[in-house]
């Protein structure tokens, strides 16, 4: 059985009230999946209109593509 865990939501700039939210989720895809930390974006705030998996072992190099973008 999947649980979420929300870990943080970051005001979406540039908007009035949308949202970026970071959520660990357990065995997303049913017994035995891999973990996956998911990145939500909601323009409203509220449930998001889009949403990217990234399995846990491609967290870091997420991170390290995301630096190099800034």
């Amino acid at each position: 059985m999947s649980t979420t865990t929300e870990i943080e939501k970051i005001a979406l700039a540039n908007t009035k009230k949308g949202v970026i939210s970071v959520s660990h989720i357990t065995e997303p895809y049913g017994a035995g999946s891999g973990d996956v930390t998911s990145i939500g974006i909601s323009l409203t705030g509220k449930e998001p209109e889009w949403k990217v998996h990234i399995p846990k072992e491609n967290v870091d190099a997420l991170i390290a593509a995301l630096e190099k973008s800034k």
